[in-house]
């Protein structure tokens, strides 16, 4: 048994997924795996706001997609900057115990250049030029692309300047921080780049499949996903489930932002230096979140970040989380194959494997608050879906199991 990791949003699964899970269980390449364990942001997503159908139908897509088994990103690191969404999924994968191979997609696909680019990063004098070029007031992804030029090149440098690239570096970092013994994999993305607009060939980015369903168009994004993954959106159209509209909870936000303080909004992922003082008063001038936005963003602060602090601040998210560990494994979907990484996992995992919700009764305090947070996050998205859904349906979902899959089909 050879168990690979995978680090995902799926939102939507799509045909790029299903390209990469098939590289990695072809007998040429040197992953080879023969079960696979995907790590999946739930209900909200590392650019700030909802994904655009619940974790469930998510899950399911993933597990016909290939994957094996469905373990979830909770909200913290969801919704937080690379380097810490890269650590909490990289933290959940190595405490398995029983994790091979990290796999991931990249522009570049070597995985020899992205581990220079870590090393460049983790030296002193990174740290001090990054420091000097945050000082001079420009946002943390040019500072960290021209102190990266300087020590080492225009090469290394680039590979910052596309998103997957950039994850990729931060799974690496990830796993030297804790030490992991995993083997890191990159597979070579082709066609649509991330949130590329325009489609190539049967490849689409997520961001533009997205755009199609929100303007009503299923059938212009059918041929950019699995038949499977496109019957599951199906579905959840018809039930009213998709697609999820932060428009629908917009006076929400806004009012829980409103009866926000200032102390408050220091609290929050993502503010520094005074920041919050500048939210406050945009808070209070906007009646949009477009407008919000606008009036918050400056130079230094890029627009993903202003999001993930706006819906922190909905869903009552402190910064601090985002710095530790997950404190637990909680599946959210499984195959047959996925039933064997979780026996072997019983023998090895270094955190609690939850399967129940029951079980969350059984844990400490920290786990029973991350939890806490994930169920208020479920409750206030099931308002932005075309039907809202009830609340606590963290205690009515079930996991998803699907039995008889027969696999990916082999390169």
């Amino acid at each position: 048994m050879k168990i690979a990791g995978i680090v995902a949003e799926y939102n939507p699964f799509h045909n790029g997924h299903a390209y990469h899970i098939e590289k990695m269980r072809c007998a040429k390449s040197s992953c080879r795996a023969t079960h696979i364990v995907a790590v999946m942001s739930g209900n909200f997503v590392q650019r700030g706001g909802p994904a655009m159908m619940p974790k469930n139908y998510r899950v399911r897509a993933a597990l016909y997609g290939g994957a094996d088994l469905v373990l979830e990103l909770p909200m913290p690191w969801a919704m937080a900057s690379a380097e810490a969404f890269a650590f909490g999924a990289v933290s959940i994968l190595d405490a398995l115990g029983c994790v091979d191979i990290l796999s991931f997609g990249s522009e570049c696909g070597e995985i020899g250049l992205l581990d220079k680019a870590v090393s460049t990063l983790e030296s002193q004098k990174f740290s001090r030029l990054l420091h000097l070029f945050l000082d001079m007031g420009i946002s943390f992804p040019q500072a960290r692309q021209r102190a990266v030029t300087e020590i080492s090149g225009n090469k290394i440098a680039s590979l910052f300047e596309t998103a997957n690239n950039t994850l990729g570096i931060e799974y690496i970092k990830a796993l030297r921080r804790l030490n992991s013994p995993i083997t890191p994999f990159t597979v070579r993305r082709f066609g649509a780049g991330h949130d590329e607009d325009l489609p190539i060939g049967d490849m689409a980015s997520a961001s533009t499949i997205r755009k199609l369903v929100n303007g009503g168009r299923l059938e212009n994004a059918a041929p950019y996903m699995p038949p499977d993954a496109r019957n599951i959106l199906n579905k959840a159209m018809l039930a009213g489930q998709c697609p999820a509209d932060n428009r629908r909870i917009e006076r929400a936000i806004l009012a829980v932002l409103r009866t926000m303080t200032i102390e408050q909004l220091s609290h929050l992922p993502g503010i520094s230096e005074g920041l919050e003082n500048r939210l406050y008063d945009a808070i209070r001038e906007s009646g949009s979140l477009d407008e919000l936005t606008e009036r918050v963003k400056t130079r230094r602060y890029t627009l993903t970040r202003i999001r993930r602090i706006i819906f922190s601040g909905f869903l009552g998210l402190d910064a601090g989380f985002e710095k530790q560990q997950p404190p637990y494994i909680r599946v959210l979907g499984v195959n047959e194959r996925g039933t064997e990484i979780l026996r072997a996992a019983k023998k090895s995992a270094r955190l609690p494997l939850v399967s129940r919700v029951s079980r969350f009764e059984t844990l400490g305090e920290y786990a029973k608050q991350i939890f806490s947070l994930e169920c208020r996050a479920s409750d206030l998205y099931g308002l932005a879906l075309p039907t809202p859904l009830p609340c606590s349906t963290e205690y009515t979902n079930k996991i998803v199991k699907v039995n008889n899959y027969d696999g990916c089909k082999s390169l």
